[in-house]
C-alpha cells in the first residue's frame, strides 16, 4: 500500500521537540521541497481556453493542435502551439482522423520480392 504525499505532510510535526523536520521528512521518505509546496491556483485564462477548446472540439473533433491553435489566435488569443498541446492533453483529447497503417498488408495477398 502506497501512502499519498498528503498523507505523509499529515504525519509531520513542525514543532517536535527532539526530532527536527529534516529527519522527520527522511523518515517519510519525503522531499521536503513536497512538504513547503503551496499548490498554485489555476489561472483563469486557462479555464476559458480549456472550455473554448472543450467547444470547438465537440464542433469539429478533426482539428488538431495547429489548427485549433490557429482558431484560438483567431478568437483573440494569444496562444502557442505548445500550450494549446498541453491544455488538449490536460483534456484527454486529440484529434479524430485516421492514421497511416503501412505495416498491415491484405491476409492472402501475394509478395512479390
Amino acid at each position: 500500500m502506497t501512502v499519498s504525499v498528503e498523507d505523509k505532510r499529515a504525519l509531520l510535526e513542525p514543532d517536535h521537540p527532539t526530532i527536527s523536520l529534516r529527519r522527520q521528512c527522511a523518515l517519510l521518505s519525503l522531499n521536503r521541497a513536497s512538504y513547503y509546496y503551496q499548490p498554485q491556483p489555476i489561472d483563469p485564462l486557462n479555464l476559458e481556453l480549456l472550455r473554448r477548446i472543450d467547444q470547438q472540439y465537440l464542433e469539429t473533433p478533426f482539428y488538431g493542435v495547429p489548427r485549433m491553435t490557429a482558431v484560438l489566435r483567431a478568437q483573440g488569443y494569444a496562444v502557442n502551439r505548445k500550450r494549446v498541446r498541453r491544455l488538449m492533453r490536460q483534456l484527454g483529447i486529440q484529434a479524430v482522423m485516421l492514421r497511416p497503417r503501412p505495416a498491415t498488408s491484405t491476409p492472402g495477398h501475394r509478395v512479390y520480392p
